[in-house]
């Protein structure tokens, strides 16, 4: 009989011990837990401090009795494995009820201790008015305080995916939010330009954005804080959340001298194993491979922890599975609007050094002749010689989820950006279009491989350079409405045929429509005509994304 011996629950421990025990039903399985609750959704503490969750125990997915009534686990919750003696394959365990000491043996061990999060050093910042968000004691005092103290302001420290969340709440408690974020944009982990309409989506909502600051030093008077940023400004708040990001928790696998990753989580291979054969680690603690880039990777989420977890309950019982790396597929509700993605960013492949071509699309979510269509912005990066998708991401108020997910799976299979022409998507007025996105940015991706578009993207224009000419095709109506890129001249569509005479041959032709439909249209009959032409890829709503100069246009 095997006995199995596991550390922490949530996600990956959890998953762990009911792999092994459908496999096993001999299986000798402990669970140990310092904290009381052994797996509940966290990812659902924003949504209950908002009001979106009602029920508290809706959180709570498994209890120490349920768990053990369904597969015959010992669950010791409040017990802190505090030591891990690998020679004698035994752990030791504080029992914070009955404050005793104790060991247990094991023939195989998981570390599932999950992540802590991040806080900086910075002075004043440990008071009774800032929290940070990784348990049902931290959610549960974070609703205490809001009512007990009436809070009508307060700041979140980092926009990525809790802190975004966490605005969300709390606006929707009535309270005015700051936001302090250190990058130049809000969701660092996307790029600059598909964030741009979240930022936009908080200060619609009466957030106040301090971009490019950081806290600095922190001051508690009774219930106030006054939060000083490096630039100098101060904020009065009644109530501060940090979500600057997680560390892995490795103290004990330090401890008992198991290998750490480059990333600074705990080294596993794709067995699961630690550098101890007889000991496994999952989740948020361990460093993975990504999917994309095949280099090490810390990427704390849901998903893979609950499929290594899987694989680990497996293989401890002589099984051989393997975990295939992650992507880093994620997404972000914020107010009305969604951001997902999948695989690397461009700011991260050029990190890397990993040789891309890029290309934006603007569509709806379903017919736009359907009510409720919503536009989708969507960026799609693929290998320039191999045409493999090398990551996306995608932002509107509906049917982002979807895309993505397409996109991952597509990633995944080893798809090339062709195939994505040939994908037979479901479709009806209220669900789709006959022709996806995604299979438009199949059509798009293709054009530009076989060399039959070329394209310009808005961050490589340069304004004025004396060998082009931009040529805005937009009605004389939209550049009123939107206006215009500097220096562009305009010529709708429908006019190009018959004003061709009025375009130099001996420059090249940037054309420049709202989103790059028409704009490939008026490319490729330039082309057949013999001119230099390319297109702005995503047109000028990509352009405005970017935050780049836009001229106003009173009459055409």
């Amino acid at each position: 009989m095997t006995k199995i011996l596991i550390v922490g629950g949530v996600a990956g421990g959890a998953s762990a011990a009911a792999r092994a025990r459908r496999l096993d039903e001999h299986a000798d399985i402990i669970m140990f837990e310092k904290d009381q609750h052994i797996s509940f959704a966290n990812c659902g503490f924003p949504y209950h401090i908002s009001g979106d969750i009602e029920d508290y125990d809706a959180l709570l997915l498994q209890t120490p009795q349920s768990f053990n009534a369904r597969f015959k686990v010992d669950v010791r919750v409040n017990n802190e494995v505090i030591a891990i003696d690998k020679a004698n394959k035994t752990i030791t365990v504080k029992d914070h009820i009955k404050d005793i000491t104790y060991q247990e043996s094991y023939d195989k061990l998981l570390l599932s201790p999950g992540a802590a999060p991040f806080i900086p050093p910075i002075n004043g910042i440990k008071n009774d008015l800032t929290f940070s968000l990784r348990t049902l004691d931290d959610m549960t005092r974070i609703i205490n305080l809001i009512k007990t103290n009436n809070i009508t302001n307060a700041t979140v420290c980092g926009g990525g995916f809790i802190g975004l969340e966490m605005v969300e709440a709390l606006v929707a408690n009535n309270i005015k939010v700051s936001l302090v974020e250190l990058a130049n944009q809000v969701m660092p982990s996307v790029d600059i330009e598909m964030a741009q309409p979240l930022a936009q989506e908080l200060q619609d909502h009466g957030v106040t954005l301090y971009l490019e600051q950081a806290l600095q030093t922190v001051v508690q008077d009774n219930n106030q804080l006054f939060l000083t940023l490096d630039s100098g400004t101060t904020i009065n708040s009644q109530l501060l959340i940090m979500a600057v990001g997680v560390r892995p928790n490795t103290s004990l696998a330090d401890m008992a001298h198991l290998e750490l990753g480059e990333t600074g989580a705990i080294k596993v291979n794709a067995q699961m194993q630690t550098s101890d054969s007889d000991i496994y680690a999952v989740g948020d603690a361990v460093q993975s491979n990504h999917f994309v880039s095949q280099s090490p990777a810390h990427i704390p989420l849901a998903g893979p922890a609950n499929r290594q977890g899987r694989i680990a309950g497996e293989n401890m019982l002589g099984g051989t599975a393997q975990y295939q790396d992650t992507q880093g597929t994620a997404i972000c509700k914020v107010f009305d609007y969604a951001i997902a993605s999948v695989g690397l960013s461009e700011k991260a492949l050029k990190k890397q050094g990993i040789a891309f071509t890029k290309v934006y699309l603007h569509g709806p979510s379903h017919a736009a002749y359907y009510p409720g269509a919503c536009p989708i912005s969507l960026k799609l990066m693929f290998c320039p010689t191999s045409s493999l998708i090398l990551g996306a991401q995608a932002v509107g108020k509906d049917g982002i989820d979807k895309r993505i997910d397409i996109l991952s799976v597509a990633q995944r299979a080893g798809m090339t950006v062709e195939q994505l022409q040939h994908l037979e998507l479901s479709y009806a007025p209220p669900f789709g279009s006959a022709k996806d996105i995604i299979n438009q940015a199949g059509f798009v991706a293709t054009n530009v491989q076989n060399g039959s578009m070329p394209i310009i993207n808005a961050d490589e224009l340069v304004l004025g350079a004396p060998h082009q000419s931009l040529i805005d095709i937009r009605n004389p109506a939209e550049l009123a409405k939107f206006g215009t890129i500097a220096g562009a001249i305009n010529i709708p569509v429908n006019q190009l045929r018959d004003r061709i005479n009025e375009l130099p041959k001996d420059q090249q032709l940037v054309i420049i429509c709202q989103v790059g439909l028409r704009g490939h249209v008026a490319t490729r009959l330039l082309k057949n005509l013999n001119f230099d032409a390319v297109n702005l890829t995503g047109g000028f709503k990509t352009w405005l994304n970017y935050q780049r100069e836009v001229v106003q246009v009173t009459s055409c």
